[in-house]
């Protein structure tokens, strides 16, 4: 096994953690803001107003990505263990 090898495993599943985490973040994030916006408009300072938007866009995004996140780690996970004769051999 070189070094070449395991540098590609590890910038490959950085690149798929990095991914499959944005899709679930970046929603959250953006409903954050919205839901700031209108309270630093309305005056509003409730911090416990903006967690339950945030907590049900990342369970309904994790409800319509999921089998394709699942997908996605299926996939890898597949050609790391059919890689791992080479890697070792």
């Amino acid at each position: 096994m070189t070094a070449d090898v395991v540098a590609d495993l590890f910038r490959e599943a950085l690149l798929i953690i990095i991914l499959l985490v944005s899709i679930l973040v970046v929603p959250s994030l953006l409903v954050g803001l919205v839901i700031s916006i209108f309270q630093a408009a309305t005056q509003i300072n409730e911090q416990t107003l903006s967690f339950l938007p945030r907590l049900l866009t990342t369970i309904a995004m994790l409800g319509l990505a999921g089998p394709w996140i699942l997908n996605k780690l299926i996939d890898f996970t597949t050609r790391l263990v059919e890689q791992v004769p080479l890697i070792l051999g």
